[in-house]
Parts: structure tokens; C-alpha cells; sequence
């Protein structure tokens, strides 16, 4: 652990990476702290900032590679220089020897290279921070792809998660942090992250994804080779597509940029919306488009190792507040994260609406195609901390997948309208949802449960009816019960009350004579004090 967090540092000094801080943002007890820094006695060397970045992220293995995914989808958050740079991880990470990945073959397979492959390429078409792919030619004569895990990755893996949950639980120390829950997304990330490196997962996921858009123009998903896949090794129907990163390509084919920026949109509604299974990793070096009909284009996609889904509620509460944030309906926005439990129960839907029109409003005076949606939910999120508002883990995979959609998008087509795509999409999900034509498709799913049952339905009334008439000639004795024991009480405390009168008058006879004596000495006022005590005790 501790050998890794001082590689973690070596780098960062090597790399020079302090000097891509913006030192004029920070507060000026940080600023004159990195001014000092021993760091700046390290030469930057010739490289640009971008090229040391992804060296940097390069050499910290796949946990750092995938981070830089992520940025590089983001080309309106980041210098033109550095994306270009970062642009090269998602397909450019140096490769593992060929002889290493024959072996891998061959031990995962249990048979030659030769006897599974009537060819295959020493040299990968593409490396990646987990896996590498190289090029094949089945017994059938049939162009496959084969992938296959990088050796030794797992214990890489496992020292930079344990980096990161310490990091999270020292998050956790600070109270603004906390919201955040730094460990459950971090536990989240580490179970979608080791997903990947079992490609049996991965396969299945594909085949989904296919069956989910069988026949359809919008996304196509090559085929697995069941009988030649192995936990670390996959084997997948070749695809000649244009990578969608490769703009001048796809202009040189006359594609038609708008409708694929949209069709890329619509992809992910279909995918979080009507099938609750979506492709979780679609940065650009994961995505291609088709040769043909460059007019009508069509994307496909691969490596599927990464996938969501959410429960129906947070289908539900993420559409509808996007709905709202279209119409700019604040306080729907607000009673819907507090009806969820995003934000505290005793949150004020007025006071969270009115803080969010506050931020909002600015962005979304802007024209439609001008707004970012990762700036509505960064607005958002500055907006939380003042009502103590939850990361939600469920859906930090969704907003990820979403800003590189949204990323790709603009990149395609920088006047892309994400919202007027994607509105008469979520506006016909809802009311499907909630017409007809949805009851009638939940009817559908639960009719198995219902048809079973059915037959037991009057068996289970007679049931319940006869328990109930249990209870209640349960609850009669009891009321029966309770009556005669109440009667009885009654009777010994009448019978206990004579018996303190007999005894007073048997008291009084065997000490008449000297009371008698004492009376006769007594004014009458005592006399009567005397008669009524005695009358009060025989009483009681």
C-alpha cells in the first residue's frame, strides 16, 4: 500500500502534473504553498501538458486510464491541447506483448492458438487500460475480434481501491464531504470497474444489448462466439465501422452529423427508458459508425463491460425531474428529490425551489442549444450543499454516461439541442407510463405471479374469513372473561367490607364497658367526630 502511494507521488512528480493547477484559483495560503513546493525544482522537461497528463495516467494503470476516458468525452471542459492528448487513451494505451496474449489464449481456452484460430495476429488493433484486442480468422473463415485481459491487472487494481476507499473515509471526516457518501460511490465504481475484467459478464451483457436492438437502425452490436469465450478471454464478430471520434471520416462519407448527434441521444433514452440496460462506457473509442447509408446513420457499439439499470422509482423521479427542469418548474423539481429522500423530510420545497431557480435560471436563459446539461447539474450540486442533499449512488453511473453522451454529442455537432431531443422522448415514456398502455404492460408482468394465484384465491378468502371469525369469538371469550373477573372483584369487596364491620362491632362489644366510661366524660362535639370515623372505616 505504502509502495504504491509513493509510486502515486513519484509520478506526479516526475510528470510535473502541479503545474497543470490553476494557481490564480486557489486561496493564497495554498497558492504560496505550491509556490515553495520542492516540485519546482523538477525540470518540466520538452513535453506539453497534455502529453505528461496522459503519460502520468498511462503509467498509474487502469483506474487512472479510465479517469482520462472520462475527461477526454469532455472537450468543452478542457484546452483543446489536452484533450487531443487524453483522446489517446481510449484506444492508444501501450500494448503487452504479443506472446503474452497467445499464452493467455492459450491457458484460458485449454487448446493451441492454432487449433482455435486459422489465424491469428500477433500485433493488437487496439489496447486499452484493461483488456487488448487483436485480429483473428475462425476455422470458418469468419473475421473475429479476440480480447483479452491484461496480465497481473488485478493486484494493480486492487492497491489503487484500497488507495481510494482510505481516501473516501478521509473524505468522510469532513462534514461538506459527507454528503457526497465517498464510499458508497467508490464501492459502486470498484464493483463496475472488476466487472470488466470477467469477459463472461461482458458477454452477456453484449447479447443483451443486441436483443434489445435487434433490427434496429439506430444501434448495432456485433455477435459473441460463445464456444471461444472464457472469463479472460472473448471472442466477437469483427466490425469495419468508422470511429465516431474521427469527424473528417465521417464528413469525407457525407454522414449526416445532425441526425447522428441525435440518434446518439436518443440511444441513451431508449436505453435508461424503455429497457432499463444501458451501455455505461460510451466514450468515443467504444463507439463507431456504420459504412453504410451514411444519410440514415447507424452507431455500433462495443465493449460492454460496463452497464446500468435503476429501479422503476428512480426511472420514475429522474424523468420527471427532467421533465420539470425543461418546463423550469423549481418547485416540482424540489418536492420531487424531497418525495424521493434525496434531501431531508423536513426540507422547505419553496425555500429548495427558490435556491434553485437562483442557479438554474441564469444557465437556462440561454438558448436551448447553448446549454450544457452538466452545467445544470453542477448547478445543482453547489445548490445541495446548503440543504444537505446525497450523492445518489444509483445514479452517479447515469450522470457519467450521460455528460459523455452529451460530450460526443456536441462534438459531433456543436449545435446539438440536447433538451429538444430528448423532451418529446421523456414526455411519451411518461405518458405511456402512466396510461393505459402501461398498466396494461405491468399487468402483463405480473400476470405469471397473478396466474398463479388466481386458483388459490378463494381458498386464501375462506382463510382469512375464518381467521377472523376466530378472532372475534377469540375477543368475546375474552370480553367474557374479563366481565366475570370484574364481577368477582365486586363481590369480594362487598364481602370484604361486611367482614370489617363485623369485626368493628365485635371490637366495640368487648370494649363497650370502658368506652362507655370515656363517653360519659366527653362533650358531644367528640362524640359525633368519633361516630363519623367509625362510620368511614366500616366503609372502607
Amino acid at each position: 500500500m505504502m509502495l504504491r502511494l509513493l509510486r502515486i507521488l513519484w509520478v506526479i512528480t516526475r510528470y510535473r502534473l502541479d503545474t497543470l493547477i490553476p494557481l490564480e484559483r486557489l486561496p493564497w495560503a495554498l497558492r504560496t504553498l505550491f509556490r515553495l513546493s520542492p516540485l519546482r525544482l523538477v525540470p518540466i522537461g520538452e513535453r506539453s501538458r497534455g502529453a505528461r497528463l496522459r503519460l502520468a495516467l498511462e503509467s498509474l494503470g487502469p483506474i487512472f486510464v479510465k479517469f482520462g476516458q472520462v475527461l477526454s468525452t469532455r472537450r468543452d471542459l478542457l484546452p483543446p491541447d489536452i484533450a487531443d492528448e487524453l483522446k489517446r487513451l481510449q484506444d492508444q494505451v501501450p500494448p503487452f506483448p504479443g506472446d503474452q496474449a497467445r499464452a493467455v489464449v492459450e491457458d484460458e481456452l485449454g487448446m493451441t492458438v492454432a487449433l482455435a484460430f486459422a489465424r491469428f495476429d500477433p500485433e493488437p488493433l487496439a489496447s486499452a487500460s484493461i483488456a487488448q484486442v487483436h485480429g483473428a480468422r475462425l476455422h470458418s473463415g469468419e473475421e473475429v475480434v479476440v480480447k483479452i485481459i491484461r496480465p497481473g491487472i488485478h493486484r494493480v487494481m486492487r492497491q489503487d481501491m484500497a488507495l481510494m476507499y482510505r481516501f473516501a473515509r478521509l473524505l468522510t471526516l469532513v462534514p461538506e464531504a459527507r454528503r457526497l457518501r465517498p464510499v458508497e460511490v467508490v464501492r459502486d465504481y470498484e464493483a463496475t470497474l472488476f466487472d470488466e475484467l470477467d469477459l463472461h459478464k461482458e458477454a452477456a451483457n453484449t447479447s443483451q444489448l443486441k436483443r434489445n436492438f435487434k433490427n434496429s437502425p439506430l444501434l448495432y452490436i456485433p455477435a459473441i462466439h460463445w464456444e471461444l469465450t472464457r472469463q479472460r478471454v472473448m471472442v466477437q464478430e469483427r466490425i469495419y465501422g468508422i470511429p465516431v471520434a474521427d469527424v473528417a471520416a465521417l464528413e469525407a462519407q457525407e454522414t449526416d452529423l445532425k441526425k447522428l448527434a441525435e440518434r446518439g441521444v436518443e440511444i441513451f433514452f431508449t436505453q435508461v427508458f424503455r429497457d432499463n440496460f444501458f451501455h455505461a462506457d460510451m466514450h468515443p473509442g467504444n463507439i463507431f459508425v456504420s459504412r453504410e447509408h451514411p444519410r440514415d446513420p447507424q452507431y455500433i457499439g462495443i465493449d460492454c463491460g460496463i452497464v446500468g439499470s435503476l429501479t422503476r422509482e428512480d426511472q420514475d423521479y429522474l424523468a420527471r425531474n427532467l421533465l420539470a427542469f425543461f418546463h423550469q418548474d423549481y418547485y416540482e423539481v424540489a418536492a420531487l428529490h424531497i418525495e424521493s429522500g434525496w434531501v431531508g423530510e423536513n426540507t422547505r420545497a419553496n425555500e429548495f425551489a427558490a435556491a434553485i431557480r437562483t442557479v438554474c435560471e441564469p444557465i437556462l436563459e440561454k438558448p436551448l442549444k447553448d446549454i450544457s446539461f452538466g452545467q445544470v447539474l453542477l448547478g445543482l450540486f453547489q445548490t445541495a450543499r446548503r440543504f444537505d442533499m446525497e450523492v445518489q449512488p444509483q445514479l452517479v453511473l447515469l450522470q457519467k454516461t450521460l455528460l459523455n453522451i452529451e460530450g460526443l454529442g456536441r462534438q459531433l455537432y456543436p449545435d446539438l439541442d440536447l433538451w429538444k431531443t430528448a423532451k418529446p422522448f421523456l414526455e411519451q415514456w411518461m405518458r405511456e407510463r402512466a396510461g393505459v398502455s402501461g398498466f396494461w404492460d405491468s399487468l402483463k408482468r405480473q400476470a405469471p405471479e397473478l396466474t398463479r394465484q388466481l386458483p388459490e384465491l378463494p381458498v386464501l378468502a375462506h382463510q382469512a374469513l375464518a381467521r377472523v371469525d376466530q378472532e372475534t369469538r377469540q375477543r368475546r371469550r375474552q370480553g367474557e372473561a374479563i366481565g366475570a373477573i370484574r364481577h368477582q372483584l365486586v363481590r369480594q369487596g362487598r364481602r370484604g367490607r361486611r367482614l370489617r364491620l363485623g369485626l368493628l362491632l365485635v371490637a366495640l362489644a368487648l370494649a363497650w364497658q370502658p368506652l362507655s366510661q370515656w363517653a360519659a366524660g366527653q362533650p358531644w362535639p367528640a362524640l359525633a367526630a368519633a361516630a363519623l370515623g367509625l362510620l368511614l372505616l366500616a366503609w372502607h
